[in-house]
């Protein structure tokens, strides 16, 4: 694997747009070097914006994912700031679950609906 990336590399990869990535960079979660106006990304930043995309897809905010890429900072963490990703993954995964249920319970009565289009349209063009 490369040592260095440059946007145009990171956006095709991870499918995201050049902006985004220089918003992560105007908000401080990645921190690419300069080479005159090209942004030279290494494995950190890299990594940085693995954790940034997951992060995002599962719902956290800006603030939450700069408080948990601090773990990434240093050797390991510390236990204390393990403890607190924990219970920020927890509350995360509790949302989540309460969104699942809120998503079945929609789709059921979607069905539940199509069932009794299916109905009526049949009783018509039985008549």
């Amino acid at each position: 694997m490369a040592s260095t990336f440059t946007i145009r590399q990171l956006t095709k990869e991870f499918g995201v747009t050049a902006r985004a990535l220089r918003f992560y960079e105007e908000e401080d979660l990645i921190a690419p070097a300069r080479r005159g106006q090209t942004r030279l990304y290494n494995a950190r930043d890299r990594a940085r914006i693995v954790l940034i995309l997951r992060g995002r897809r599962v719902g956290f905010s800006l603030a939450e994912l700069r408080e948990l890429l601090d773990l990434y900072e240093g050797p390991g963490g510390s236990s204390g700031q393990m403890v607190e990703a924990r219970r920020k993954f927890q509350e995360r995964i509790a949302v989540l679950e309460r969104q699942k249920v809120d998503i079945e319970q929609s789709l059921s009565e979607l069905r539940d609906g199509i069932q009794s289009i299916d109905s009526a349209l049949s009783a018509q063009m039985a008549n």
